[in-house]
């Protein structure tokens, strides 16, 4: 749970960052992103530690977690620019996808988990933005969902498969995932990155390199190693923790939001209420698997 709340913190500051990518090729940027954090990571890399029949796996959990994942939630931000709190709010049913998901691999209903997500969905919903372009706002939506089912999917497998190896030192193999994430990213940035009109300045290179060494190589390691070791209700409800502490990042950091005396801070509040009291609902779930 500890790791969870770390990295929502994390996340919470990178919506605005990413924001300040707008405009260069979100396959290159999800790339570029991927792979810093697998250099990170490649130094602990053992191909040793890595169980018979796995390597495949963890990179397909990485290819679908982290590859898919960032380029349908990179390319989001293109749809919503100077606007990427709007981002964290459209991320408000990832926890959803994380029961059904969970339980469907389970063969099995936990009604108690599902309501822990809509608990968190509702408080996270509670949270409203600023109107924009409604073609703009439901296509960054769209690929917000894909985002959130790529993304809950890989949590939920990477779970699963830590059960199943308890003795694996996270560290030692996590350089399989960002692989499977790059390689899936790179190929992406083959097809539709136009080279010759991409450049980074300076502070977008700096930019890029706290994402990929602080937001995805330490961010995703510590949330993977956390979602293993938590209930899938609670790890549902973190999914939503970043929604309010985005939007309050943007609210008091990055200046997208503006309206407080209309009632955005309140609403904030109200949100953050919910989402919390989903996180100790989370808690008191008994851990059936």
């Amino acid at each position: 749970m500890y790791y969870l709340a770390i990295v929502s913190l994390i996340w919470a500051f990178s919506f605005g960052s990413i924001g300040m990518l707008a405009g260069i090729d979100s396959t290159f940027v999800a790339m570029l992103r991927l792979a810093i954090a697998g250099l990170v990571f490649l130094p602990f890399f053992r191909l040793s530690k890595v169980p018979a029949g796995s390597h495949l796996k963890l990179m397909g959990c990485g290819a679908v977690q982290f590859g898919v994942m960032y380029i349908c939630y990179i390319m989001a931000f293109q749809f919503v620019p100077e606007q990427s709190h709007l981002v964290a709010l459209f991320s408000i049913t990832t926890p959803l996808y994380i029961v059904l998901i969970h339980d469907l691999r389970q063969g099995r209903f936990h009604r108690k988990y599902l309501y822990t997500a809509l608990l968190a969905v509702a408080g996270a919903a509670v949270i409203k933005a600023k109107p924009g372009s409604m073609d703009s706002l439901w296509v960054a939506f769209a690929l917000m969902q894909l985002a959130g089912l790529a993304f809950g999917f890989g949590q939920v497998w990477y779970r699963d498969w830590k059960q199943e190896h308890p003795d694996v030192q996270d560290h030692t193999i996590f350089a399989l995932l960002y692989a499977g994430g790059f390689l899936t990213a790179a190929l992406a940035s083959s097809l539709f990155t136009d080279w010759e009109k991409t450049t980074l300045s300076p502070d977008q290179m700096q930019i890029l390199a706290y994402l990929g060494i602080v937001a995805s190589g330490l961010g995703f390691f510590l949330w993977n190693k956390g979602a293993a070791l938590t209930r899938p209700s609670t790890l549902a409800a973190f999914n939503n923790a970043v929604v309010p502490l985005g939007m309050a990042c943007s609210l008091f950091f990055f200046g997208e939001i503006t309206e407080v005396g209309g009632g955005a801070l309140i609403r904030l509040l109200l949100g953050s209420a919910g989402i919390a009291g989903a996180v100790i609902l989370g808690e008191k779930t008994p851990r059936l698997s």
